[in-house]
């Protein structure tokens, strides 16, 4: 089989080219089926691991009513919109409800018509609140301003109320006298109060509560703790901080701190699409205009946690729910502890605060035990009447246009020039670290001009699918980024695609089978990134158009599965192995000194001082012992305090496991909450004293362990 690489968008030759470029392919098997289990942070040890979801889940607004845990969070242009989540133990997650299905504003743009679109807008940044025996929930939505939707059960149904106004990227708070209050604005921090019958704003009562100048931002979360009021907010200038403001008045004055900054647990910030300032090019045509820069890898830019909302359990211990941006993923939720220091809620730990342990013990709340699981359900055979929480549309779908049918989901082909205009492309977040996306296609029903396959819909978006010419199919790979096209000849009408992604590492490609076993790569791995056009990461997409501006045929899907080789996180801690501890930084292995200090040494020196093994102590805590039988402990304080070794188990350093997934990993611990780490640069031993990783994971806290 030979395929054809063309650089001219869809005005695509349909030659076949004879010549063999099999070298364009990288020959594969499917993975075993015992990686169907799903990321959850939950170790199933008394333990969690950020982050909560490996999939995007941007603006998070957290709510407890009683023993329940509610968690909303931004949806931009798809549908079913609102998502709400709801967990017993802020870390075992589940998808109960959306509050709308469709948007019901009589405008093109909401159904991706007549060249109209919403990428990027729509529902962001909603707050979640419980009042007068109902749940409310509230959003900007562009152009439409702020609506609220209201229901008594929080799997609704749900009543929408468009309260317009300017009022986005809000909190609401509910006072103790009855009054509503909206708290918005970026810098500028105005408070408004809302009519009772969620019909508007009462623009009169408009009020600037904090004035520019305070180094206030926007995401604002406001309660009212013991009769003060905190308002949490986010800012990105210059980088991404979480602050805390505090009044004994809604209206102010207001005094503001810092709770939380550069706590990225060792991710670099992400590559962002750059775009030129033509509009036709927002959503991208000739992909070639895009830019996707390298970044700097040292910089914390908005990759450290930040905008999300605080809540208190029931045991009195106070968490925070934050959102950091996480790669090609998008953004995702992360669970700190709080601290509570001279009235202020800071994130972290006593003695490290403003950080966040990447590992911690999950809340201990009066709850029945709760098995570890994934919020959603990714795999999809499409054999039941209605499509798994987990799918939603791009922009409002033609219901006329698609159906579940016979255990397959039907996709009509209508007009579209490219994947970012084709309506009725059904949508779902890709995973990480990393997971193989895997779709049966049926080409049958495809009518000349159709398009039809699994796709990633970004900016630069890409495709792997079946083109109909004619009466002629043929396979192709199409990645907007270089305005790339590589061309297969098919002569079967069912095939197997499949998206392989590394998102930690910002890279997938494709892949295609004739029988589901043996699989081939079309096209080069492509660079990913995260992008402020869409504000949303990596999706995959069902996708069926016609490119020729016709109302075509139909493709058919079935057996939609995500495999994901690293969710088993059950072996990543070497209990019972002897192994080595490299630093990330110097790339030296940790060496235990006959002088009782700790230090580094050669690469290739494999003694005995270089040979460590864990002593479990429950929970995820361990002592480090080299293999000469001395353990670890820290004497002194600081940055002064010498890691030692000592033959009395009873005086050794009790750590927490940081994982940081393929064998690296930090040392917490458990006395100061500071880590083990060796400074790549100064030539000093060994100390307690590091706050956390660094973006690259070199300022000497990062290890790997080889066995």
């Amino acid at each position: 089989m030979s395929c054809k690489v063309s650089k001219n968008r869809f005005r695509v030759s349909f030659k076949i080219n004879m010549i063999a470029i099999i070298s364009l392919f990288a020959f594969h098997f499917s993975l075993p089926a015992a990686f169907a289990q799903s990321w959850t942070a939950d170790n199933g040890n008394g333990t969690y691991t950020n982050p909560l979801f490996y999939d995007e889940f941007s603006d998070p607004d957290i709510l407890r009513v009683g023993d329940d845990y509610y968690l909303a969070g931004t949806t931009m242009h798809t549908v079913p919109g609102l998502v709400i989540l709801h967990s017993k133990d802020l870390v075992n997650w589940e998808n109960i409800s959306y509050c709308f299905d469709r948007f019901d504003f009589d405008d093109d743009a909401f159904s991706l018509k007549n060249h109209k679109e919403i990428y990027g807008q729509g529902v962001w940044a909603p707050a979640i609140r419980y009042a007068n025996g109902q749940f409310y929930v509230f959003t900007n939505i562009n152009g439409k301003g702020l609506q609220c939707y209201t229901s008594k059960d929080i799997r609704g149904p749900w009543k929408h109320h468009n309260m317009q106004g300017r009022i986005y990227d809000l909190s609401v708070l509910f006072d103790d006298d009855g009054k509503i209050y909206a708290i918005h604005g970026y810098g500028e921090v105005k408070c408004t109060e809302l009519k009772a019958d969620m019909s508007g704003p009462i623009e009169e009562t408009e009020r600037t509560i904090i004035p520019e100048g305070n180094a206030v931002g926007e995401g604002h979360h406001m309660y009212k703790i013991n009769g003060m009021y905190y308002l949490i907010s986010t800012d990105y200038k210059p980088n991404g901080r979480t602050l805390c403001s505090r009044s004994k008045s809604i209206w102010g004055p207001y005094e503001t701190i810092t709770i939380t900054a550069d706590e990225t647990f060792g991710y670099h910030a992400a590559s962002l699409t750059q775009v030129p300032h033509d509009e036709q090019y927002r959503i991208g045509r000739d992909g070639t205009k895009f830019g996707i820069p390298e970044v700097d890898k040292d910089a914390t830019a908005c990759t450290n946690i930040h905008q999300g909302g605080i809540v208190e359990d029931q045991s009195g211990q106070w968490w925070a729910l934050l959102m950091m941006d996480f790669h090609s993923i998008g953004r995702t939720v992360t669970l700190a502890p709080i601290t509570w220091k001279d009235g202020w809620p800071m994130l972290g730990l006593e003695g490290n605060l403003g950080r966040a342990p990447r590992t911690w013990f999950k809340p201990a709340v009066n709850s029945t035990v709760v098995n570890p699981h994934a919020p959603y359900e990714r795999n999809e055979d499409f054999n039941g009447k209605a499509l798994g929480r987990v799918w939603q549309w791009n922009h409002n779908p033609d219901d006329s246009k698609w159906s579940l049918k016979n255990g397959r989901l039907r996709l009509q082909a209508m007009p579209a020039e490219q994947l970012m205009w084709a309506r009725n492309t059904l949508t779902q977040r890709v995973i990480g670290p990393s997971s193989i996306a895997t779709v049966e296609l049926y080409a049958k029903g495809m009518k000349d001009g159709d398009v039809a396959g699994l796709g990633n819909i970004n900016v630069p978006c890409s495709w792997i699918g079946v083109v109909k010419e004619g009466k002629t199919l043929t396979l192709r790979c199409f990645e907007q980024a270089v305005n790339d096209t590589t061309d297969c000849p098919v002569a079967v009408e069912k095939l197997w695609l499949r998206m392989v992604g590394d998102y930690d590492n910002d890279c997938a490609h494709y892949e295609y089978s004739l029988d589901g076993r043996q699989y081939r790569q079309v096209g080069r791995e492509m660079p990913l990134s995260y992008q402020l056009i869409s504000f949303q990461g990596s999706r995959h997409a069902l996708f069926a158009f016609n490119y020729k501006g016709k109302q075509g045929g139909c493709a058919e899907f079935d057996n939609f599965t995500v495999e994901e080789p690293q969710a088993d996180r059950s072996g990543n801690i070497p209990y019972g192995k002897t192994f080595r501890i490299v630093n990330l930084a110097t790339g030296k292995p940790m060496l235990a000194l006959s002088h009782g200090l700790v230090y580094d040494t050669d690469a290739d020196d494999h003694s005995i001082q270089t040979r460590f093994r864990l002593v479990d102590k429950g929970r995820g805590q361990v002592i480090l012992q080299c293999e000469d039988g001395r353990y670890v402990f820290c004497s002194g304080y600081g940055l002064a305090g010498d890691v030692r070794l000592t033959a009395d188990e009873s005086k050794a350093e009790v750590f927490l496991w940081q994982d940081y997934l393929n064998h690296e990993f930090m040392l917490m611990s458990m006395r100061t909450h500071r880590y083990i780490g060796k400074s790549p640069t100064t030539g000093s031993p060994y100390s307690m004293d590091f706050t956390g990783a660094d973006p690259a994971r070199r300022n000497g806290a990062v290890f790997r362990w080889e066995e």
